[in-house]
Parts: structure tokens; sequence; C-alpha cells
């Protein structure tokens, strides 16, 4: 298998592997099922070319002969990303389709059917993404004039267990029915590039939008989203998991807006956005003692309360500190962090309003 062109380091600045996409498999499925259905030997392993030039080998999981079709199956490894899909079976049947039909595609058992608009590939289709399909196209068009025979060509991709694996993903509240999406722009998955979970803050604002909502909610966590959804009379499209990505959500609907939003998150992260940090992530962003020391200050903290918030050890401990001494650091907190959302998005057609809960998920404060 060819190298990645650069591998990711972590935070003890050990590499990470790479892997490949669900894209990337299914095309690599798709090309050695291709050679089964046309030649009568499967290749194996199967080299495919990805959009960035570079050709991994991949080898068979599976396969299967049959009278008018052939299927092969391929194990997605995702290298070191924290991705659902790793170690999953992409498989690919391919029939002969009368001539003129070209190529088609279909959604096998475990992948998604999309029902909503908003997103890439319109409803009724099956959620295997442009990229995806295109490489398909391609590879199927190349293999089909080298072996002598016509590109019309049924498609069908499957997931082993991917209905069950996808309620671990936005498919559900994107309105992607049955199973999981074949994704990949570049058929390679760079170990906790965030990507993918930007792609799919990305997607949640799209059918948002082609849902005609008026209000999306970005919220940091489970305990977060749950608390919104206690105050927030709104559907279960308008909740986006934004996780530690405040900027990602930010960005996509300055471009993309939507009249209202609301930020929901614990204390740490919600300090983080109000001091400016657009990543909420423990090892990109710290919570700043002296700045929270500065705003209790200006809220009538004394030296003393200052110093013990300089000495803090966790934004947790700040806030029982100040709750103690009747400091509404919280309510400032969220003001500031309001402010700073509406600086990034400079768009006074937003109505930015932040939401700030304890460890329990319980709401203490509101811009």
């Amino acid at each position: 298998m060819v190298a990645s062109t650069q591998d990711s380091v972590n935070e003890n600045g050990t590499a990470l592997k790479r892997g490949w996409t669900t894209g990337a498999c299914a095309t690599a499925a798709t090309s050695a099922a291709l050679y089964g259905l046309f030649s009568g030997a499967f290749k194996d392993p199967i080299q495919i070319t990805l959009p960035g030039g570079q050709t991994p080998d991949f080898a068979l999981a599976a396969e299967e002969p049959g009278d008018d079709f052939a299927m092969c199956g391929i194990v997605k490894d995702a290298g070191d990303d924290p991705d659902v899909t790793h170690g999953a079976m992409v498989r690919a049947t391919v029939r002969q389709l009368p001539e003129g039909s070209g190529v088609q595609f279909k959604a096998g058992k475990g992948v998604g059917m999309v029902t909503k608009p908003g997103l890439p590939i319109p409803p009724g289709e099956p959620a295997i993404n442009p990229v995806p399909r295109k490489m398909m196209i391609e590879h199927c068009e190349k293999i089909c004039a080298e072996l002598g025979a016509r590109a019309d060509i049924e498609i069908t991709i499957s997931v082993d267990n991917g209905e069950a694996l996808a309620q671990q993903t936005w498919n559900p509240r994107l309105g992607i029915v049955g199973g999981l999406s074949i994704l990949g722009t570049t058929g390679i998955v760079v170990p906790f590039s965030c990507a993918a979970w930007i792609h799919s803050i990305h997607r949640g604002i799209d059918v948002a939008r082609a849902e005609g909502l008026t209000h999306v909610v970005g919220s940091t966590g489970d305990a977060s989203e749950k608390a919104a959804q206690k105050r927030l009379d709104l559907p279960l499209e308008a909740y986006l998991d934004m996780g530690d990505f405040a900027g990602g959500l930010l960005k996509y609907l300055k471009a993309n807006p939507v009249p209202n939003l609301t930020i929901c998150g614990g204390f740490a992260k919600i300090t983080k956005l109000a001091e400016g940090h657009l990543d909420l992530h423990s090892g990109r962003s710290q919570v700043g003692f002296d700045w929270l020391a500065e705003q209790a200050q200006s809220l009538g903290a004394d030296e003393a309360l200052c110093s013990d918030i300089r000495a803090a050890n966790t934004a947790k401990q700040v806030l029982e500190l100040c709750t103690e001494a009747d400091i509404d650091i919280a309510q400032r907190i969220a003001v500031l962090a309001a402010e700073i959302a509406q600086g990034v998005l400079r768009n006074n057609d937003i109505h930015v309003s932040v939401l700030v809960t304890d460890r329990k998920g319980v709401i203490i404060a509101e811009s």
C-alpha cells in the first residue's frame, strides 16, 4: 500500500497512521468485483487511484462470484482515527445493465437513503456522496474498457452492521435512513483531523436551512444539548453537535446564515469561547485563569478572591469560588461568548444567544 504524503502527529509527538475512507473502500471493492464479473478472476490486491493521485492497494476480505453478479468486500482501515466505521466490511456487488443504462448506484444493507433536502445527494438517492460516486464511475469505465465490457453497471454498496453503526453518527438527524453514508473527498482519513466532524456540522446546517428552520443550536456535548432541548421548543434537525468546533460552526453560518443561533455548553468550554478561542478542545486551548480573575474583579471581586481564581486548578473551581462570593461570573461569560460569536459572524441579521450549563447539565446563565 502506498504511504500517504505525511503522517499526523499526536500530542506526544508519535506519528499517527492514516487510513482510507468508506468511499475509497467502496471504489476498491467495486473495482475488484468488476474484474470478477468480466474476467472470472478477482484481482487481489486491487489498486485504485485516489483524487490526489495516490495509488493504494487493498486486500480483499470477501469475494463471491455469481451467475449474473460479482461481490467483493474490503475491511475499512481508518488508521489511528477514532472512526466508528473502522473495521467495518464495505461490500460492492456489480451487475451488468442493459446498453445505455450507464452506471447506477443502489443502497444495499447498511447504507442509508437520503430523505431530506440540503445534502449533496438529493432525496430518494442512496447516501453515496459525489466524490465516491465519481471515483467508482471513473474506475468502472476504465476497467470495462480494459476488459472489453460495456460500462452499463449497477453498483450496490453495503456495509456490514451499517444500520447499527449509523446510530453513532449524525445520519438519523440529517434524514439519512437505514444506514451509513459513503463518504470522502480525498479517499484518505487523516487521524484526528476533525474534518469529518466539521463536515457533519456543515451538513447539519444545510439540512436545517433546506427545512426552512430559523433557529439552530450548537452544543458542546450531550448534556448541554439536552439542556437546550428542555429550554427550547425546536425540532431535532435544529440541534447541531458542535463539539469543540465553535469556529467550524460560526464560519459556515457566516456564509450560510440562519436567523437565530444558540450556543450551549459547559462553563469551561464557554469560557474559552468568551476569551476568543474558536477551538475548544483541551489540547488546543486552555482556560485563562488570569483572564477569569480580571472578569471577576470587574464584577466586584476582591483581591483575595481574584488571587484564589488565578491559583485555581479548574474552571469548575472558579465557578464555585465565585458562586460562594455571589459573583455571577457565568452570566458575564455568557455575554462575552455571545459577543465573540457575533463578531465572528459579522452579520447583524443572525441573532446569537448563549446558554451556560454546570456539570449536571443545569442552565446557570444565558445571554
